[in-house]
């Protein structure tokens, strides 16, 4: 499914820029039920791996474009809380998925049973149906991204979208007339600069931003930690740290408009690394080899026996990593590369910005179990590195996004101000909206916006 991901991440923009972020995403949704479709009724590995990699393109293409869509229709005082129900969305669904599979495990006569029925699988992966209608239909009722028709210049459309989503439907609002002047100037300066192809992003004041793009590794082979640390239950033990990163990615959902998006990627590094570094020190010093031929204990070659507060404090500190992570890069690595990019090229860049992250999770998926048997303990000794070297970079390029435009961010990141040097704190859309209100700056919408309909799209 990773490498699926890659695929759909890539193709995305296509899409998502041609035919609209709203239509991209539905086809995505359509993507998903053809592979669940195919995954459940599956009678060999050939058809499985057709049906996973088809929804792997799905979710590709869907965490590029929802945070892209999400960014693009969301108030700038509250992008940051709508952009991070995504990873939410995404937490509750890992959550639920795994005591769907977890209860499942259990039909014809449980894991254990050489002849266990083909329920155990079906069931999931049939289940997984359900969200995606969901969300096909739901999209009917939502509207298309203001911004995206904008850049079709179909600026009716596009300021009756405005006006709804930011003026409680009327056409002039002074906050809605200072979007659509703002919006109409960027487009224009991107437009003047021909920044619409993937070749504007290795201009060097863009490929800062294309490369600001973290993996974390508890997340995906939990159960071999538990196992490592002695844990008589793995699985059990590890849906907690599940329901943990659904309650824990609250905070961020209703802060970081508050905190910031800089503070959360630099504070998250650090604390990961420690934990990383904490949860290496003790396996080397406490554990020992270990190895089996067969069985879900094959997957490790290191385990600590008769430890019990050893294998406590490194439960504890899987618990704290995936706490920190929902807290702080869990939401924040969806928001920040949807809003840092121009409108003509952010689904390229994103899309480029997302591939790149199934590109490690397919690395991951592919280098951690060998790496597991191989180097052991010390495998978390080299997460912890990429932490770190996660942390020197944001602090010297990622500077503070809250509370500005997406049409700001060419003001953010090419003022000569260092990033930790922070930047003003007033918003340009505040000066325009004042304007607007005291008389000191007429705006005047297109005719077409108060005779045409808007259309379906």
């Amino acid at each position: 499914m990773p490498a699926g991901s890659i695929v759909g991440a890539l193709i995305s923009s296509f899409i998502a820029d041609k035919y609209s972020r709203k239509v991209a995403i539905m086809f995505a949704s359509i993507l998903w039920i053809i592979g669940s479709i195919l995954q459940a009724a599956a009678n060999g590995i050939p058809l499985l791996i057709t049906g996973r990699v088809i929804s792997g393109i799905c979710v590709g293409i869907a965490s590029t474009v929802v945070p892209i869509y999400q960014a693009e229709i969301a108030p700038k005082e509250i992008r940051g809380r709508v952009v991070s129900l995504q990873q939410w969305a995404i937490t509750w669904g890992i959550l639920i998925q795994y005591f769907i599979q977890y209860g499942a495990s259990f039909s014809g006569g449980g894991p254990d049973n050489p002849v266990q029925g083909a329920a155990a699988f079906r069931i999931p992966w049939g289940i997984q149906i359900v969200p995606a209608a969901i969300l096909f239909v739901g999209l009917f009722f939502f509207p298309s991204s203001p911004r995206w028709l904008a850049s079709k210049d179909r600026w009716d459309e596009a300021i009756r979208v405005l006006a709804k989503l930011h003026g409680k439907g009327d056409l002039n609002s002074p906050k809605v007339l200072a979007q659509y002047q703002e919006i109409e100037e960027a487009l224009r300066f991107e437009r003047d600069d021909a920044m619409t192809s993937f070749a504007a992003l290795t201009e060097p004041r863009m490929a800062r931003r294309v490369i600001l793009g973290g993996v974390n590794v508890m997340m995906y082979y939990v159960v071999y930690v538990m196992q490592a640390a002695g844990i008589g239950d793995p699985l059990l033990a590890a849906s907690i740290q599940y329901i943990l990163n659904v309650v824990l990615t609250l905070p961020a959902i209703l802060f970081l408009d508050k905190w910031g998006r800089r503070p959360s990627l630099l504070l998250g590094s650090l604390a990961m690394m420690v934990l990383l570094l904490t949860v290496g020190a003790l396996e080397g010093a406490y554990g020992e080899p270990f190895h089996a031929d067969s069985g879900p204990e094959s997957a490790i070659s290191w385990i600590i026996r008769g430890q019990p507060k050893i294998s406590k404090a490194i439960i504890a500190c899987s618990y704290l990593f995936v706490g920190t992570f929902a807290v702080t890069w869990g939401p924040t690595s969806w928001t920040y590369p949807s809003e840092i990019f121009p409108s003509q090229i952010r689904a390229k860049a994103v899309s480029l910005s997302t591939a790149s992250n199934w590109v490690w999770n397919t690395a991951l998926a592919f280098a951690v179990p060998p790496l597991t048997l191989s180097i052991n303990w010390k495998l978390y000794m080299v997460f912890a590195v990429f932490n770190a070297m996660a942390f020197v970079h944001m602090f010297l390029t990622a500077p503070e996004t809250k509370g500005k435009t997406l049409e700001e961010m060419d003001d953010v990141f090419d003022n000569g101000v260092p990033a930790w040097k922070g930047v003003r704190k007033w918003s340009r859309l505040d000066v325009l909206q004042k304007e607007i209100e005291e008389g000191g700056l007429k705006v005047s919408l297109p005719l077409a916006v108060f005779s045409v309909q808007p259309k379906q799209g």
